[in-house]
């Protein structure tokens, strides 16, 4: 019971890290949806996404299959890391551009339905990409697959009460949302990277990642106690 226990805080520490990118994903899709349909996209897309995601724990001998050469050497699993990857880059490369040239893009008035079913499929597409890695990571601890399956819900729980605070928070900051979109092209690159079977080890990517925050976290406070000095 007790190692049980101890995997299932193992997991969901790592579903916990690697639920970094979908908060950053997450609040990229989401930010051109008005504000009023913001959380209602996150918490449908993230339920569908949770149950895409307890599906591929189920059907882990499936998942497996999907490692097996496809077309060039490269499995299926290959091609989604390929394809999200490259997805990534330009969602990313398009936003910063957007941004920096005060160009932002919003849903028109007729259209704000059309855009959250949108969203919604992203955040679900794009969750399932990621979730190719964390199961086999998950499955490579232990093969109880009901200890998985709590990790994954309660990881999503969490994911569910932070990606509203923090997204919001980087849609009012312009800096931090370069900085998550810069994020996004480096987890683009490792996405490729993965799907060339060049693998990234992920401390690599996450404590630059988490530096870089903490340093314009710094910033942003010294912004804000120099415009109260002011004052």
């Amino acid at each position: 019971m007790g190692d049980l226990i101890a995997t299932l805080l193992l997991l969901f520490a790592l579903e916990i890290v690697l639920g970094v990118d979908n908060i950053v994903v997450i609040t990229i899709i989401v930010s051109k949806l008005p504000k009023e349909l913001r959380d209602r996209a996150r918490r449908i897309g993230l339920s569908i996404a949770l149950v895409a995601r307890l599906l591929m724990v189920m059907a882990f001998s499936y998942i497996l299959s999907l490692t097996h050469p496809f077309v060039f050497d490269m499995s299926i699993r290959d091609l989604m890391l390929l394809g999200g990857g490259l997805f990534l880059i330009w969602k990313a490369v398009r936003e910063i551009h957007n941004t920096v040239e005060l160009r932002e893009e919003k849903v028109g008035p007729a259209k704000p339905r059309t855009a959250m079913l949108s969203a919604i499929s992203l955040i679900v597409v794009m969750d399932v990409v990621f979730a190719l890695d964390s199961v086999v990571t998950a499955f490579g601890l232990t093969d109880h697959i009901y200890t998985i399956a709590a990790a994954v819900i309660l990881s999503f729980v969490v994911l569910l009460f932070a990606a509203g605070p923090i997204g919001e928070f980087v849609i009012k900051n312009p800096s931090f949302k370069i900085l998550a979109l810069s994020f996004l092209v480096t987890i683009g690159v490792m996405l490729i990277l993965e799907a060339f079977h060049h693998d990234v080890p992920k401390p690599y990517i996450y404590l630059p990642m988490g530096f870089a925050t903490l340093i314009q976290l710094l910033q942003w406070r010294l912004s804000k106690n120099q415009n109260k000095a002011q004052v």
